[in-house]
């Protein structure tokens, strides 16, 4: 039987969402529809469903990190994704994992809040985010609120600004969450590199939107494109799998990841 090594790896901290919509389920579906293959290690449990977070159950440190060290050794990932990290020690421990591992690009989405606003980090996290985190980071995809928290700044240019300074070489500050007819993504990189898009602003709410976006880019960089590529292309496969969504529960809508891979799905 023919075996393919041609699938890159991307590994995957985040937290396991129970309902499905965010986390690391949509973080695997989100890379497996981009081309690549998700290998996952779970930061934090929730009780949590398409309405709202109600608890937070980090993992210990030292078994996060050492299920990192053991899928990067088994499966040479070409990029890590690092989502949803539950306490300011596992984000030491993703430090030291970034320190041996320095050639794995890092896509850091910096989950401050569930989709339902409830806050998931606290200062020490924020301060490790701040100092540790983001300096380590090739990409961090804040939306707005998320970026003004980190900062203190309060425009998108101001934050990404800081952000850089920070240490980050590329920023993506989401548009979802202003009061605008569109939604405006705001790239910015380094040597003043800067372009924007505009999206048709979709109606409802959506669980696990930023989780799908910062996955799709985290696949395209494994599989080889240019950072404005893979936020390109990462963009409108976020943005058609928003308009595709579909309700599994009560509250937010959940993103269809999967469209183009169900025959079934003509919308």
């Amino acid at each position: 039987m023919h075996v393919s090594t041609q699938r890159p790896v991307v590994l995957c901290i985040g937290g396991h969402d129970p309902s499905g919509g965010a986390g690391i389920l949509a973080d695997a579906e989100s890379i497996r529809a981009g081309g690549a293959f998700a290998v996952t290690v779970i930061s934090a449990l929730t009780d949590q469903d398409t309405c709202g977070l109600r608890h937070l159950y980090p993992q210990p440190p030292e078994q996060v990190e050492a299920q990192c060290q053991a899928l990067i050794h088994d499966s040479d990932p070409r990029a890590l994704k690092i989502g949803l990290i539950g306490d300011a020690r596992i984000a030491q421990a993703i430090v030291r994992l970034v320190d041996a591992h320095p050639e794995l690009p890092v896509i850091l989405d910096p989950v401050l809040a569930s989709g339902a606003g409830q806050r998931v980090a606290d200062a020490a996290l924020l301060e490790q985010l701040r100092k540790q985190l983001i300096p380590r980071s090739t990409l961090i995809t804040p939306n707005l609120p998320e970026a003004r928290t980190l900062t203190d700044a309060d425009s998108p240019a101001d934050c990404a600004a800081r952000l850089l300074e920070m240490g980050a070489r590329w920023v993506l500050i989401t548009g979802t969450h202003d009061d605008t007819r569109q939604v405006t993504n705001r790239l910015h990189g380094p040597d003043g590199a800067r372009r924007d898009w505009d999206w048709p602003r979709l109606p409802g709410e959506y669980h696990g939107s930023g989780c799908t976006l910062a996955s799709a880019i985290a696949a395209r960089i494994a599989l080889g494109m240019s950072m404005v590529d893979a936020v390109d292309s990462a963009q409108a496969y976020t943005w058609n799998s928003l308009q595709r969504a579909f309700r599994s529960g009560r509250c937010q809508l959940t993103p269809n990841r999967l469209y183009d891979l169900n025959p079934t799905d003509h919308r």
